[in-house]
């Protein structure tokens, strides 16, 4: 099975930074696109960033200037670095990835992480 674990969410001040991580394990082909979503208490997923595998990359308004999206395909790892963090981007961020399974087919699915808090204080 395609697991997606995410990792280095945690407690920051306002202003501080955090580098997140999402490692795509299990039966892979090949992984597409990849993201990242958060979730804040009362509101509806959101999308953050995402890159597809020519690195082009896209961002939410919120974010741009202050977060940026990379990944490594030799770990099948995504990143989200996050500086000048504000209280609003307080939220369970989870992973999202773009996966094909079978050579075969070339069929693509989309997997999700458990999430990640990230919570700033202010």
């Amino acid at each position: 099975q395609v697991q997606l674990v995410e990792s280095g969410g945690g407690l920051v001040q306002a202003g501080g930074s955090l580098r997140l991580s999402c490692v795509v394990s299990g039966t892979i082909f090949s992984i597409n696109a990849m993201g990242w979503y958060r979730q804040a208490p009362g509101k509806q997923r959101e999308l953050v960033a995402t890159i597809t595998s020519g690195e082009s990359t896209n961002y939410a308004d919120s974010v741009k200037g202050r977060g940026t999206i990379s990944r490594d395909n030799t770990k099948n790892t995504v990143y989200l670095q996050m500086n000048s963090l504000k209280p609003e981007d307080t939220a369970v961020y989870y992973c999202h990835a773009q996966v094909v399974i079978s050579p075969r087919t070339l069929v693509e699915y989309t997997f999700w992480g458990q999430g990640t808090q990230v919570t700033v204080s202010s």
